[in-house]
């Protein structure tokens, strides 16, 4: 009976295990297969079709002009009825791939050098001449001290000044824009771009436009999407913002023109894509210093022959234009790196598989027995021990 047990056992010892092996073989060779699919899948997939790993690139050399049309007219008091044209909002005429319209101004007429009062505030605020320091200025003074305390206006006396006088008093800022026409203006943005890696080169104007198509076209993303002519006020909106609301204080607005080109297909489908984006992002919960401003003055020589200047604080939106893109096409040795690098990853289904089977399967220690033998050293304890059946 014992022997008979002794046979089972043996029985289930010499075909149950090796039918346990073959169940972990088989779980091994799925993994194994579905770690090299991934890889292949990564392989032609995203290095190959998303990322065109076949091509060779090169970066985008670019050079922009523009050219900005529009006239509009403002009627004050302190002006009285007036034309503006380009030479007089465009500040300066040229830029370096960049253009500044002015939308608000505040003017400050016949300026000349003389002695005048400061603008009033907590620093040049006085009752007597001890408040004044001759020859003081600080960062935000229109002039320097002269030590004397003299009326600003029928209430508030402030300190001496030699500066440009009337001293310039911009604490209001005209609202509504003093340029709401703006809105309207036009931009002409040429965009000429190179490759010199593939010796290509194209500009923005497209061989399709035709002298009568670029005199009336203005850009619409449905309708016009390469008409490089746009309306500013077209610009600031595609942005999300208020063109009426933006005028007031200034900006910064982004031109983007996108040229990412695949050089193994026709030229024709190398084309510009536009966007548009506010740079200075407007922060409602930081409202110290806004927008953009700066400014100029036109000198000039009264009857008298005293120089005479008109002060202008510009505020406007400086459009910059910014070129980006790639270009690719196809060359053999970015070809057969990625090839390589792909082979080379298959190696890693092993190591893989071997990690999964080896520490995450719950039989794992099956396939450990299989992969890695143990062997004991044994040391001989005499020359007198025999082995197999005593004689």
């Amino acid at each position: 009976m014992a022997a008979c047990c002794g046979a089972v056992r043996g029985f289930l010892f010499e075909y149950d295990t090796p039918r346990i092996v073959l169940i972990r073989s088989r779980k091994v060779g799925l993994i194994n297969r579905a770690v090299q699919l991934a890889i292949l899948a990564y392989v032609i997939g995203w290095v190959f079709l998303w990322e065109k790993g076949y091509q060779e690139t090169d970066s985008v050399v670019s050079s922009v002009t523009t050219k900005v049309k529009g006239v509009t007219m403002t009627n004050t008091s302190t002006l009285g009825t007036r034309i503006w044209d380009v030479a007089d909002y465009v500040i300066p005429p040229q830029e370096k791939n960049a253009v500044f319209i002015m939308t608000n101004v505040i003017f400050t007429l016949n300026q000349s050098q003389g002695h005048c009062p400061e603008l009033p505030d907590d620093n040049t605020e006085c009752n007597n001449n001890s408040s004044c320091v001759p020859g003081y200025v600080s960062t935000h003074s229109n002039g320097i001290q002269t030590g004397a305390c003299i009326p600003y206006n029928s209430s508030i006396k402030t300190c001496e000044v030699f500066a440009w006088c009337p001293v310039e008093d911009d604490y209001h800022i005209p609202k509504p824009a003093f340029l709401q026409g703006a809105e309207n203006f036009t931009i002409l943005v040429k965009n000429n771009i190179w490759y010199p890696k593939f010796n290509f080169s194209k500009r923005n104007i497209l061989p399709t436009f035709s002298s009568t198509y670029l005199k009336n076209c203005i850009y619409d993303a449905q309708t016009d999407p390469f008409c490089p002519i746009f309306r500013l006020g077209k610009i600031v909106e595609a942005a999300g913002q208020n063109f009426q609301e933006m005028a007031v204080e200034g900006g910064v607005m982004g031109l983007q023109i996108n040229w990412d080109c695949n050089l193994d297909r026709a030229a024709s489908h190398c084309v510009p894509r536009y966007s548009f984006r506010r740079l200075d992002n407007k922060d409602s919960a930081n409202t110290v210093s806004p927008g953009y401003n700066f400014r100029f003055a036109k000198y000039y020589k009264d009857s008298s022959g005293i120089e005479t200047r008109t002060l202008i604080k510009a505020y406007g939106i400086r459009l910059d234009i910014i070129v980006f893109g790639k270009a690719g096409k196809f060359d053999v040795i970015p070809t057969m790196i990625n090839i390589g690098s792909g082979l080379a990853l298959f190696g890693v289904a092993t190591v893989l598989c071997d990690i999964v089977v080896l520490y995450c399967m719950k039989k794992r220690y099956y396939y450990r027995e299989k992969k890695y033998k143990y062997v004991e050293d044994y040391e001989l304890q005499g020359t007198s021990e025999t082995y197999g059946t005593d004689s």
